[in-house]
């Protein structure tokens, strides 16, 4: 069962996730954030993807922390783009013994979420603060706005932006603009909007891009998609569980 809920840090999501055993799982979308995520005792970074990723490894119990795009690097002290399309264990960053007491500190926590979320707040505390700028960044771009407009507007020229970018979200502003309009697309398909409109209002050209654009970054097609979501409400519906967003990023 997959669960959800604003972070108490600003900005962030909690989630856990149990399973019973291995099942068939939804690759991961891209979504422009990276995670914590304990999974069995074990901590990983997943960084920022730039295609689907395919969970290939399987732990019974998760709980993780999903950044705001672009907060993460000054929490984790790497440079996002170092993590790109990436799952790291928390050891190559932090070392191993830390990262191996953390894990070992939250499986043993009656709540290893909360034990989890505790331990994020008091790292964020010591950590540097979000970059307005960069907030300002993803807020302009979730909104449809242009690159250059949105360079512009938050005082840097292009090739600047482009510099922060890669530090910030692991890529360009032209990638994370993409990223961000195929998250709206999609959500607008999970909740019955048609193809066609749902392009246009994301700020595709037409179907014919949005399709493109599942295919490049989702990996899948829109048909595909929307029968996998169909199809895990109905599953959820009828075991009482809540399915995966596309954005959740269990490696298993």
């Amino acid at each position: 069962m997959y669960e959800e809920r604003p972070a108490l840090l600003d900005g962030a999501v909690l989630w856990t996730r149990t399973a019973a055993g291995p099942t068939a799982e939804r690759p991961v979308l891209p979504d422009g954030c990276m995670d914590l995520i304990w999974a069995d005792g074990s901590l990983l970074v997943a960084g920022p993807d730039t295609r689907a990723y395919v969970p290939g490894e399987f732990a019974a119990r998760y709980a993780g922390i999903r950044f705001a795009p672009g907060d993460a690097p000054g929490f984790f002290g790497v440079p996002a783009h170092e993590l790109r399309d990436r799952r790291v264990a928390l050891g190559a960053l932090w070392g191993e013994a830390e990262a191996r007491r953390l894990g070992e500190r939250i499986a043993e926590a009656p709540d290893p979420a909360a034990a989890l979320e505790e331990l994020v707040l008091r790292r964020a505390a010591e950590a540097p603060a979000p970059d307005p700028l960069l907030r300002a960044v993803v807020a302009r771009l979730a909104a449809g706005r242009a690159v250059a407009e949105t360079a512009e507007a938050v005082g840097l020229g292009v090739r600047g932006l482009h510099r922060r970018s890669l530090d910030a979200f692991g890529y360009g502003p032209k990638t994370l603009a993409r990223v961000l309009r195929l998250q709206r697309a999609l959500a607008m398909v999970r909740a019955g909007v048609p193809y066609a409109e749902a392009a246009l209002r994301a700020g595709c050209a037409d179907q014919a891009h949005l399709a493109r654009e599942t295919r490049a970054l989702a990996g899948t097609t829109l048909s595909a998609y929307k029968a996998f979501v169909s199809a895990s409400v109905s599953a959820a519906s009828a075991k009482s569980e809540t399915p995966l967003p596309s954005g959740s990023r269990t490696t298993a």
